[in-house]
């Protein structure tokens, strides 16, 4: 399985300067359950931003254009498909952004784990893509109001990819 996790914003928001745009303590909670035991495939600027570097218990593989790019506790290929072809296929592989990994990874995706924030944030300078409602259909939606722990309402929303119809 190939997925793909983010939290979002009402506009697709999902970054500002290699920073993610909301602190969601559930959200957090819910990626370390999904991803833990799993692969993850990042992009470099979203390696560089994890602030204690590879995440424990999972495989890390980092995405970098420079050939010599080393990074502790992770794998570096210089591209998706060479990361893919490096993963087995009953691995479960997790993209963990950045934007232009999710516009690439988006048609070799399976699922979609989606933290959808009801906000639209000031600023932002990185977007998730658009997600097509033909191709992708909603399986789980889990609704979470503001608390004391969260500024804005949110849920957790599953996607699976539409099977094809002959």
């Amino acid at each position: 399985m190939i997925a793909m996790i983010a939290a979002i914003a009402a506009n697709n928001a999902i970054g500002f300067e290699n920073k993610l745009l909301y602190w969601l303590p559930d959200d957090l909670k819910r990626f370390k359950s999904l991803t833990t035991g799993h692969t993850i495939i990042m992009g470099r600027k979203t390696f560089e931003s994890l602030p204690k570097g590879a995440l424990p218990n999972r495989r890390n593989i980092v995405l970098s254009k420079n050939p010599s790019a080393q990074y502790a506790g992770t794998e570096v290929f210089h591209s998706l498909e060479q990361a893919l072809q490096q993963c087995s296929e009953t691995e479960n592989v997790f993209i963990i952004g950045g934007e232009s990994l999710y516009k690439e990874g988006l048609s070799k995706a399976d699922r979609l784990y989606l933290t959808t924030i009801e906000d639209t944030p000031e600023q932002a300078d990185a977007f998730f893509p658009a997600i097509n409602e033909q191709e992708w259909e909603l399986i789980h939606c889990e609704p979470h109001s503001r608390d004391e722990n969260h500024a804005h309402p949110f849920a957790f929303k599953d996607y699976q990819k539409r099977k094809e119809n002959c």
